[in-house]
């Protein structure tokens, strides 16, 4: 049976109570924290570093997850190992040598991953899939927070869910942007077993009730596949 995990990302939380915001999120049940580092270069917003994923790293004991939505990747990325991230993402278009960040993050000691937005084609997993231990699709275009699903991805979570499992790894697959109650199913349908939700949760006064409704239709999709 598939464990579903639900990312709730800091991008949308309170940063003046950033610290209470991801103890909250985890006492609602959260399973990962989704750090969203933006650069103003790869994409069109700025937000924060290594030294918030610092700060928050004492506050919780779940994985924190970090998306790097930066150009280069390299320089930062021990960075972020040192700082507590325990899984590291970029995007491909992002990276001068991608097999060589991949193996970078692990040599750092953390889990690796790429990241694929809706114009991103899979043909750079070919290559790499012994090196990957999550694959993101972006349901967004990336560099902002708030903005709505594309249903289109579902058909890459799919065509990924497949070469996850031709491949026989223990990949997770993680998707991003829009993800809300009433579309988490269809994307688990997909193939997706993590989700990574923003403005969806802290964007609600009751985040156990938001992420609950969000496992309610998770376990809906897990018993329809039994």
């Amino acid at each position: 049976m598939t464990t579903y995990r639900i990312a709730p990302s800091i991008l949308s939380a309170d940063f003046a109570r950033l610290g209470e915001e991801v103890r909250n999120v985890v006492a609602a049940g959260a399973d990962i924290i989704h750090f969203d580092v933006m650069d103003n270069h790869y994409v069109p917003n700025l937000t924060i570093g290594p030294l918030v994923c610092q700060a928050i790293r004492p506050h919780v004991q779940v994985p924190i997850d970090v998306h790097l939505m930066v150009k280069p990747v390299d320089r930062i990325i021990p960075d972020f190992a040192k700082a507590g991230a325990n899984i590291i993402t970029f995007h491909p278009e992002a990276s001068e040598h991608i097999d060589r960040s991949l193996q970078l993050i692990r040599d750092n000691g953390c889990k690796a991953g790429l990241v694929f937005n809706p114009g991103t084609p899979l043909h750079f997993l070919d290559h790499v899939m012994d090196k990957i231990d999550i694959i993101l699709i972006m349901s967004v275009n990336p560099g902002f927070g708030g903005q709505s699903f594309i249903p289109e991805a579902l058909k890459k979570i799919a065509a990924v869910r497949r070469m996850i499992d031709d491949s026989g790894r223990d990949i997770m697959l993680e998707v991003d942007g829009g993800i809300k109650v009433d579309n988490i199913a269809a994307a688990a349908a997909a193939g997706a077993d993590t989700f990574v939700a923003g403005s969806a949760i802290f964007g609600k006064p009751d985040y156990k009730a938001v992420i609950d409704a969000m496992r309610a239709q998770l376990n809906g999709v897990a018993k329809a596949g039994q």
